[in-house]
């Protein structure tokens, strides 16, 4: 397939970019390049023939057409999105209109675009989406596909409705989408304002190792591999119309997690005191939600996807990458927000 990837310079975008040229699929990158995006996160593929790349705003409904009209994609995958909800809380304008006009500009474009080519049954636009839309659980219960929604940050409420927006161009118009909703990622090329690689740059500067609140907030924990992995098949093999919710089956504590990494580092790069005494507990985010956790089983049973990487091994990857790749990393340590506290409206 010919795919165009929004926000494929960025962190989950840029798995699956690579995961798809490797598989064969020609590829074509659209991105804005803003603080997040990284070109050397493609670099194992930019010199293929099955990769171009657009710099283009998914809020410029003109540089969208000229991009569906020069390259004529059999499918779309949505990951272009400011996607930080502690960026969120301070400025939720750039949330607002990326992840919902954006979104519908995207749609519209794409719609466009499937109508001229005589509405392909073929075609797909997937979204790629989260499972904050879903809200807050207690100490019991995991999302499903069916769970209502209940958005807490600026963030989860601009994805929610570039859910619903998608869902509705469906209903509507009968553009032949897929939905997604995953649990947090982690891995390489992860830019260094999320907690494990703050954790992990951290660490290694001899800096505190902030943990909000009491650090029992719980998330499921989803290597970005196998996220990428998932998102082509549910592209490939999903059924039109529905969503798939994935998850890592791997929940933690925020604490947990943080002390595994903690120890990891203990393991590979030494250092006279344990990196553990570097942890502390700040003030919490305003609206944290307690805990996430993804019920799998629709993609499981109906499309046979499970994860292939536990949280620990993930984590000794992930940690083995940062200390392997400081060339990748330290640019980005001067970029607009990284090293300080967001969020704390």
């Amino acid at each position: 397939m010919k795919l165009l990837v929004t926000g494929g310079a960025g962190f989950i975008g840029s798995a699956v970019v690579r995961l798809a040229v490797t598989r064969g699929h020609e590829v074509v990158n659209l991105d804005a390049m803003t603080y997040a995006a990284n070109e050397a996160n493609v670099a194992s593929v930019s010199g293929s023939n099955l990769y171009s790349f657009e710099k283009a705003d998914i809020r410029d409904r003109a540089a969208l057409d000229r991009i569906f009209a020069t390259h004529n994609p059999d499918a779309v995958m949505h990951l272009a999105a400011e996607s930080h909800v502690d960026r969120s809380i301070d400025g939720p304008a750039d949330f607002i209109e990326t992840n919902i006009t954006g979104t519908f500009n995207l749609l519209e474009a794409a719609r466009t675009h499937w109508t001229r080519a005589g509405k392909p049954e073929t075609f797909r636009f997937h979204h790629i989406s989260t499972d904050e839309v879903f809200g807050s659980l207690g100490p019991d219960g995991q999302f499903t596909e069916h769970t209502p929604y209940d958005p807490r940050s600026p963030y989860s409420a601009s994805k929610a409705a570039s859910d619903h927006l998608v869902r509705a161009w469906h209903e509507t118009y009968g553009l032949p989408v897929v939905l997604t909703n995953c649990s947090n990622n982690y891995g390489p090329y992860h830019f260094p304002e999320k907690l494990i690689p703050v954790t992990i740059l951290n660490a290694l500067h001899g800096r505190p190792i902030p943990v909000y609140g009491n650090g029992e907030n719980i998330r499921d924990w989803l290597y970005v591999e196998d996220h990428a992995d998932a998102l082509l098949l549910v592209l490939e093999k999903g059924t039109r119309g529905r969503s798939y919710n994935i998850g890592g089956e791997n929940e933690r504590r925020n604490i947990d997690l943080v002390r595994t990494i903690c120890a990891l580092l203990d393991e590979m790069a030494p250092k006279a005191t344990p990196y553990g005494d570097q942890i502390t507990f700040v003030t919490d985010r305003p609206g944290h939600d307690a805990r996430y956790a993804i019920d799998p089983s629709r993609i499981r049973d109906e499309l046979g996807w499970r994860p292939s990487v536990t949280v620990e091994e993930g984590l000794r990857r992930t940690v083995r990458w940062y200390l392997d790749n400081e060339a990748w990393w330290r640019p980005l340590l001067n970029r607009q927000g990284v090293g300080e506290r967001l969020g704390k409206a």
